[in-house]
């Protein structure tokens, strides 16, 4: 983006010098280049935004290139305290929105299937045990199996990390599968 806007600032300059056409006013208009760079940027920035099962993912890294392609256009058209200030605040920003905190994470849905339960309460048990874990239960279904003494539950549940899977799976106590 700097070396497209320095071009479009001053590779034309001999045709505004009247070297070549002296008795034309031509003038020449940087911002032209710089709007060729924000539809192109647009473009391949559009292609970095994948949506899959409601979950969009690319959003930052498009964010990012936007932003680097403005950080570039400033400096290349010698607005060097502008490009540096956005440069210091893009990097703040990007570092403080990838710390993997609880208020940043987007939820991952899954559900945990337990078979063959047999007590009584066992719902409210787990649903408790979960909610130690911070994990929280959207839905619950349970279905009776034939052949099976017991009732299958199926818990739609949120969690913020995959880490968390290990520790669901020793709270069950039951023969159970944790599904995306």
């Amino acid at each position: 983006s700097a070396l497209m806007m320095i071009i479009s600032k001053y590779a034309f300059f001999d045709l505004v010098s009247g070297d070549i056409y002296p008795d034309a006013d031509i003038r020449l208009d940087p911002s032209r280049m710089a709007q060729g760079i924000v539809t192109g940027i647009g473009f391949l920035g559009a292609g970095m935004i994948f949506v899959r099962k409601n979950t969009i993912k690319g959003l930052t890294t498009a964010a990012g290139i936007w932003a680097t392609s403005g950080i570039g256009m400033a400096v290349g058209g010698g607005m060097y305290i502008v490009g540096i200030f956005s440069t210091a605040l893009l990097l703040l920003i990007q570092f403080v929105l990838h710390i993997n905190s609880r208020f940043t994470l987007t939820p991952k849905g899954k559900r945990l299937k337990i078979y063959n339960v047999t007590e009584k309460g066992f719902q409210d048990t787990i649903t408790k045990k979960l909610a130690e874990l911070n994990v929280s239960v959207s839905d619950v279904s349970i279905e009776r199996k034939s052949g099976e003494d017991g009732l299958t539950y199926t818990f739609f549940i949120e969690v913020f990390s995959n880490n968390i899977v290990e520790e669901l799976l020793e709270i069950c106590e039951h023969p159970c599968v944790i599904e995306s």
